[in-house]
């Protein structure tokens, strides 16, 4: 029964059909959960207010800086530093014209004042980064579990440990450069010509591993996170299938799977999290400030720093709003996906039978 519990979910579709239904659940996650982020990014943004002087991350840790702005924006898909100099160009963001009491009430008065519209603000940063990142890192998992499932003969649990590492240090790999550029952008008004001339620029002084820079903490928290993800997601799915007697995982079976295995693995990996964010932060304060801007640390000292700053539970900050994006990102994503893949599937199926 397990092993009818678990098919290989990638088998019967092609990689074309691998990266429609992975684009699609990457565009309804962005949908469904940046309201959340932006509900949260208000209320922490009146309890913490932006004042002159202040750099602040709001997802995790506050930082103090000698003058400019930044926070960070995320969505349980992707993280986005905004860099704002003197306040001018994130005013949307912080300054509302009301006081919130609640989670409910912002989401009413968000509403209200400034339009239902306002609820999906930074959308387009967001799907311009989230969708090619998050197709190339499923359709790879896919092709990766399925290759190593045929290759090595075994269905043991350690292919999708290895599979959803590797596939996110590729991911990561390849979209780490569009990160940079990305946060260039932000942190000045430049046109495409003058992004041009900057990274020729950065490459001609520092090389082209220039590209690359806050590689390392990205990899350090998302490919343990990946890699606990799929080894957890695959084991509570087939669990579940077993438990309910079901042949095939239905959409509520992915969707409950997705939210505890995402859940798991956020708390296991917030440390690395915590770092990620104080590089990133670091990274739009240099932008602002290239000659006051701090030497980068490595990640073990700034783990160090932290823990003699804010002690142990420094490492842990921001518990509860990861998980509460994390949770439903991951259900929303590996329910949606897993759905297009079946939906695939049958039509495939329904194609071949009418070509006999």
């Amino acid at each position: 029964m397990a092993e009818k519990a678990s098919p290989s979910p990638g088998v019967g579709i092609t990689p074309l059909q691998q990266m429609l239904a992975s684009g699609t659940g990457a565009i309804l996650t962005s949908l469904f959960v940046t309201p959340l982020d932006v509900v949260k990014i208000r209320l922490q943004a009146q309890r913490t207010p932006f004042s002159k002087g202040r750099v602040s991350c709001l997802t995790v840790l506050p930082l103090l800086s000698a003058s400019g702005k930044c926070f960070l924006y995320c969505n349980g898909l992707m993280d986005h530093l905004y860099v704002c100099q003197n306040g001018n160009g994130c005013t949307a963001w912080y300054k509302a014209p009301t006081h919130f009491t609640g989670t409910l009430d912002a989401f009413v008065k968000i509403t209200r004042y400034e339009g239902i519209r306002s609820l999906w603000s930074g959308l387009p940063p967001t799907l311009v980064m989230a969708v090619p990142a998050t197709v190339i890192y499923f359709t790879t998992y896919d092709q990766l579990r399925d290759y190593l499932h045929t290759r090595t003969g075994s269905r043991g649990h350690h292919i999708p440990l290895l599979a959803g590492a590797l596939a996110r240090l590729g991911a990561v790999t390849v979209i780490s450069p569009l990160e940079l550029i990305r946060t260039k952008m932000q942190s000045r008004q430049l046109s495409y010509r003058e992004l041009g001339v900057c990274i020729q620029s950065a490459v001609a002084q520092d090389g082209w591993l220039s590209l690359w820079r806050g590689w390392g903490p990205t990899v350090l928290r998302d490919v343990p996170f990946s890699a606990l993800y799929w080894f957890n997601y695959e084991l509570v799915r087939t669990w579940l299938c077993r438990q309910a007697w079901l042949e095939e995982a239905t959409f509520m079976v992915s969707f409950t799977s997705g939210a505890i295995s995402g859940t798991v693995a956020a708390v296991l990996t917030l440390p690395f999290d915590v770092v990620k964010t104080q590089r990133q932060i670091e990274l739009g304060d240099s932008e602002v400030h290239p000659v006051s801007a701090s030497k980068p640390s490595s990640t073990w000292l700034l783990m160090q720093r932290i823990r003699a700053e804010s002690g142990t539970r420094g490492l842990f900050a921001g518990f509860l709003p990861r998980v509460i994006k994390v949770a439903p990102a991951c259900a929303i994503m590996i329910s949606t996906y897993e759905f297009g893949k079946t939906f695939f599937q049958k039509l495939n199926q329904e194609r071949r039978l009418r070509g006999l």
